[in-house]
């Protein structure tokens, strides 16, 4: 059960056979998954040009021109599927003025996925999106200091998804510190990054999963350290959102991509 839930947190609808969570209906305020960013002010056009959103209602970044890379939860299992659009080249969902949509043509969900970490997925487009593309951790040494994450998730819990993509920064939790606090002591331990303030107020929340959650590296480039994965309600004081560590599968995501 608790698998389950962790499953259902960031998404903002029940779909594909429970594993989707998308941002059409809100789930329970107790397992909300957090927005886009709660607390979060707007991007400006242009500011995160690799971000994507999903038509089942989660988010995800260019890994490739080609290959979005996104939450488990937020697909059904490895196989074709053409079920899925991708918008991108916009901050304003309703914007038609560089707005890019591609279909979906192959779904790769991380092997083993069962709602307790391994929360990320390859969404295969049938053409390539000319944009830039966020480069992933592949190694620890980002995992630690102030994160970004956007999106066009809910700005409050259980609100409605947003128009505009929403962006705002969430500072670093130790695993010890996350695990704590109640309903994360089932965090998995390499496979899952804690973020956000004790205090609440700035948070990912429903619609946001799948979405990046990235930092500058040393070369002053942006790199992607998590994958939007879920947490108890959105904002809540001692409720960090919890995400999918991303350096952790860097090799097996590299592998899998390049089968697609």
């Amino acid at each position: 059960m608790q698998n389950l839930l962790k499953a259902l947190k960031r998404c903002a609808v029940a779909g594909a056979a429970v594993l989707a969570v998308v941002s059409l209906q809100p789930v329970s305020a107790a397992h909300a998954a957090p927005a886009p960013v709660v607390g979060g002010t707007r991007a400006a056009q242009g500011e995160f040009p690799f971000m994507v959103r999903l038509s089942m209602g989660c988010g995800g970044a260019l890994y490739t021109q080609q290959i979005v890379l996104t939450a488990a939860h937020c697909v059904g299992s490895t196989g074709p599927d053409t079920s899925i659009t991708a918008t991108a080249g916009v901050v304003d969902l309703q914007s038609t003025s560089g707005r890019v949509q591609v279909r979906s043509t192959y779904v790769y969900r991380a092997p083993g996925y069962n709602g307790n970490g391994r929360d990320w997925a390859l969404i295969k487009l049938a053409q390539p999106i000319n944009l830039p593309t966020l480069n992933i951790a592949t190694t620890s040494q980002y995992n630690t200091g102030t994160f970004t994450v956007a999106g066009w998730g809910a700005a409050t819990e259980n609100g409605g998804q947003q128009r505009y993509m929403l962006k705002a920064n969430v500072p670093f939790v130790s695993d010890a510190t996350c695990r704590g606090y109640s309903g994360y002591s089932g965090l998995v331990a390499n496979e899952e990054i804690c973020a956000g303030y004790a205090a609440g107020g700035v948070d990912t929340c429903q619609g946001d999963s799948g979405g990046p959650m990235f930092r500058r590296d040393a070369s002053n480039a942006w790199v992607q350290v998590g994958i939007v994965s879920w947490g108890i309600g959105c904002a809540r004081p001692n409720a960090p959102g919890v995400y999918t560590e991303v350096s952790t599968f860097a090799s097996a995501i590299a592998s899998a991509a390049s089968s697609l």
